[in-house]
């Protein structure tokens, strides 16, 4: 058997509602089937997912279907499919998502093409049968740059304000040198750490066109939606970016952009706090005020300024419990 183009790994849990359309649109993304790998994780579902991924893995001439009885998270399975990759190149897609047709190919040609460790694209959101485009956040394409030149400004969305790690292709490298893998048992932000590991660490990217990727918003089952005890783990993940960024040499330079993204993203989870049972809620402000007061003082103050003022009133209690006070 020839070696594989790509390597896919898919994750999914509960998502017998949209997998085969999504194990679909991978068997028609290549007139070689030979040319893809399928790497898909069942990850403790409770539904149909798991018998329609083995009903489609005897449709590819190579495929893997690894089952844990229980869930553990995205970021876990991830790495479960990681540790499988044959390919020279590999990428991600979630269950609930669908590719156009060609995109793969595309992809894989362009990489080799531009030589580059990886490329990022732009994607289609899927509402109510609604489609909107949401482009890379990157003012050049096709041409390949080191990707830390694409984290600043600080105050303004950038590549690492674009986490989605099934938004791209990567050189199997990535996985050689250690820059692929998740942070193990992270539910939610697991990409968060991920793709600033990519932008300080990897030495090339470019952001490329190439047939969509469809992405669906409002799945009720989807980890944007659902309001527990996994939303807690973003602040674990924005303490392991600001870790990422301490360690680098550019530390300076990269720290306000760091520190911003924290706070934008605390304010947010504070709003959806007010949702959450009162024990939750209050779990949820504790790890935020602890990940504030793992923050350098000086760019909490900093960005704080350029806030605003719906996020620094609601930042405000927090801020100062966690002793960042003028």
């Amino acid at each position: 058997m020839r070696r594989p183009l790509v390597t896919v790994i898919l994750p999914a849990k509960d998502a017998g509602a949209y997998i085969a359309t999504t194990l679909e649109t991978l068997l028609r993304q290549f007139d070689d089937p030979s040319a893809l790998q399928l790497v898909a994780i069942d990850d403790g579902s409770r539904d149909g997912t798991g018998d329609l991924m083995r009903r489609y893995a005897a449709r590819f001439p190579n495929a893997d279907v690894i089952v844990n009885a229980s869930p553990r998270g995205l970021a876990s399975a991830r790495n479960q499919g990681l540790a499988l990759v044959e390919a020279e190149t590999f990428c991600f897609v979630d269950g609930d998502d669908w590719m156009q047709p060609g995109r793969l190919p595309v992809l894989s040609s362009r990489l080799r093409e531009l030589d580059a460790d990886f490329l990022r694209t732009d994607h289609v959101t899927v509402r109510d049968g609604a489609r909107t485009l949401v482009r890379a956040p990157h003012p050049w394409r096709e041409q390949v740059v080191p990707p830390r030149e694409a984290i600043l400004p600080d105050a303004e969305t950038t590549m690492v304000d674009y986490p989605f790690a099934w938004a791209g292709i990567f050189h199997r490298r990535m996985i050689d040198h250690g820059l692929a893998a998740f942070s193990p048992g992270l539910f939610t932000a697991e990409d968060r750490p991920w793709i600033w590991r990519l932008h300080l660490q990897a030495q090339s990217f470019a952001v490329v066109d190439a047939p969509a990727l469809l992405y669906r918003r409002g799945v009720s089952t989807s980890l944007t939606q659902v309001r527990d005890r996994r939303q807690l783990d973003f602040a674990r993940a924005m303490s392991e970016v600001v870790d990422l960024v301490e360690i680098d040499p550019e530390a300076e330079r990269f720290l306000p952009k760091a520190v911003w993204t924290a706070l934008a993203l605390s304010s947010h989870h504070l709003v959806r706090s007010r949702r959450m049972p009162r024990a939750l809620r209050l779990e949820m402000r504790a790890a935020i005020r602890g990940l504030l007061e793992r923050l350098p003082h000086a760019e909490v103050v900093a960005a704080v300024a350029r806030l605003d003022g719906p996020r620094r009133r609601v930042l405000a209690s927090s801020l100062r419990r966690a002793g960042h006070t003028r």
